[in-house]
């Protein structure tokens, strides 16, 4: 008996997800034993199904998926997680790799780069499509003003959230902190980005292509 690849989808797009799930269907060996919609829920079922590999979408409401990352490998440190993003951004891909995945692929790719990264993840290798891959060597090599690629994955993502209009008592459940700890990354990325007020964070963020414009 042949064993197939175990699949935990994870997108809050049910649209996303079915098709994602056909895709990958119709190649052998690969299988989707369950899907979540957020990254809370993907949390609770890789416990339960304890899949071969992870795709999540990087941004979905609640926790999202750097957060949901973070704390799944802190809890199964050899987890596969490929995180499948609509951010072709450089800075995106960065902050996921730092944080433990082990591929990433962006939404607009050729659908078959989804299929070779569940394979390759599987057998114990790290996929980065190949445009990705490049954006990622001149981001390094132009020396880019990007503050944002300085940050923690922890102080990225209160970054994203504080630049998406959440206030702090918001961002302290999403991430289980405290609010006194939110509100000490809030002054630390004040200073670490340069930024005097909100209104400048979100300009920061927009420019930079944290979040649409």
């Amino acid at each position: 008996m042949s064993t197939s690849i175990r699949v935990l989808l994870t997108d809050d797009h049910a649209v996303v997800r079915s098709g994602v799930r056909r895709l990958l269907e119709q190649h052998d060996g690969i299988e989707v034993v369950a899907e979540a919609e957020s990254g809370e829920q993907a949390y609770r079922v890789f416990g339960e199904c304890l899949p071969d590999v992870l795709i999540m979408d990087m941004s979905m409401p609640g926790m999202g998926g750097l957060e949901a990352l973070r704390r799944i490998i802190a809890r199964y440190n050899n987890a596969k997680i490929i995180i499948f993003s609509m951010h072709e951004n450089a800075t995106f891909a960065t902050q996921a790799l730092t944080s433990g995945a082990v591929g990433y692929v962006a939404k607009s790719g050729d659908a078959e780069d989804l299929v070779n990264a569940v394979r390759l993840v599987a057998a114990g290798k790290n996929y980065l499509s190949a445009d990705m891959a490049q954006k990622i060597a001149l981001q390094s090599m132009s020396g880019d003003d990007n503050p944002t690629q300085k940050l923690t994955a922890r102080e990225f993502e209160i970054f994203r959230l504080l630049a998406e209009g959440k206030v702090v008592d918001e961002i302290a459940k999403l991430l289980n902190i405290g609010q006194k700890t939110v509100a000490n990354y809030q002054t630390l990325l004040k200073q670490k980005l340069e930024v005097n007020s909100p209104v400048e964070l979100v300009r920061l963020a927009i420019r930079h292509g944290i979040i649409e414009g």
